[in-house]
């Protein structure tokens, strides 16, 4: 082997040397953020889990209702942000991300904006009711090499991941059934929202069951779906089923609008010929029941109860996209993640439509 010169190994260790340096200099850097939206159920956790966070500054706030903006400012949790016009959030240099929190309907027009300005977007859940739109605005953030990740709850959930590990590992035998089931005691006052959309609670829930179950076996072979109104005489669909079939097996995910102590009923089946994982409730994700035909990694023979740690929603997700951005990596969830997730969930809400490619 032929060896280095002092010169040659002193320019190759000072050039590792720089680069450690910038690497450490960049992934110590806080990212400079803008928050667009204020109304979502989601906003405020994400907002204290930005500000708690040593990855992240938040720069300015932005909310185009006026009614909606006094009711924020009124909130300590605001208390000393910046407010700004979307002219001012999107034209401002210096903010790399914007997390967008609004209604579905205005999720795709703001998040091509975002992305038009050059910035790296996390966009809330659901992604509206366009496949088209969403898939326009995908390509658009990857041609521009800019992140977009969807604002999904489950996806660092650590039962379903070791759920999901105990799977790769073999320990489960076969896997058959996914089954997640998330449901939500809605006041009659949010029916109307709820109900712009055909998927009625399938859309507005049950995306986050969907999107774990993508992340375990990819696009469905067929999605089949009921959406029944049964326990108000509207049009929202609140009763709500789908059935996602794969080579493998079937996964079902329910999702409903009116049950009493719905929260800690949420939950999260991954059933296999060795073994299985049940974990419920989801959140706060306190219990997780397994059970083993074999003694098989961590886990005994027969059932057994395994204690996890209250689960955060959102700490997950900002860290792994501080990681990808301060890393220049791809996210966890990337690009065809979100797109086969968007068309699942379309699918499953019955509202999918196929775009016909041009000749």
């Amino acid at each position: 082997m032929k060896q280095l010169r002092r010169r040659e190994f002193l320019k190759v260790a000072g050039s590792a040397a720089a680069l450690s340096t910038t690497l450490q200099a960049s992934e110590g850097r806080k990212i400079r953020t803008g928050v667009w939206g204020t109304q979502h159920g989601h906003v405020r956790g994400k907002l204290k889990t930005l500000l708690d966070s040593s990855d992240y500054e938040v720069v300015a706030v932005c909310e185009p209702d006026a009614a909606a903006r006094r009711a924020a400012q009124d909130n300590p949790l605001f208390a000393g942000l910046r407010w700004v016009s979307e002219e001012e959030l999107l034209g401002d240099p210096g903010i790399e991300l914007v997390v967008v929190e609004c209604w579905i309907w205005e999720a795709i027009p703001r998040g091509q904006r975002v992305i038009g300005a050059g910035k790296h977007l996390h966009l809330e859940k659901p992604a509206g009711g366009d496949m088209e739109g969403f898939r326009q605005l995908v390509e658009q953030a990857r041609r521009k090499g800019l992140l977009l990740q969807m604002g999904y709850v489950w996806r660092f959930h650590e039962g379903l991941n070791a759920a999901f590990e105990a799977a790769r590992q073999g320990w489960l035998g076969d896997v058959y059934m996914l089954r997640g089931t998330i449901n939500k005691d809605l006041g009659p006052e949010r029916r109307a929202d709820w109900a712009r959309y055909a998927g009625g609670t399938m859309f507005e829930l049950g995306g986050h069951v969907i999107d774990r179950m993508v992340a375990f076996w990819g696009r469905p072979n067929r999605v089949q779906t009921w959406l029944r109104t049964d326990t108000l005489q509207d049009n929202l669909a609140d009763n709500t089923m789908a059935v996602l079939e794969y080579d493998q097996g079937l996964a079902v995910a329910y999702s409903c609008a009116v049950m009493a102590g719905s929260s800690q009923h949420r939950s999260f089946e991954v059933i296999g010929t060795d073994g299985s994982f049940v974990i419920q409730p989801v959140e706060p994700g306190t219990r997780m029941q397994v059970v083993m035909r074999e003694a098989r990694g961590p886990y005994r023979a027969g059932w057994q109860e395994v204690s996890l740690p209250p689960q955060d929603r959102y700490i997950g997700d900002f860290q792994d996209l501080a990681r990808a951005l301060k890393q220049n990596q791809p996210l966890t969830h990337g690009y065809e993640h979100e797109l086969i997730l968007q068309e699942t969930l379309l699918k499953a809400s019955g509202q999918f439509q196929a775009v016909e490619p041009a000749e």
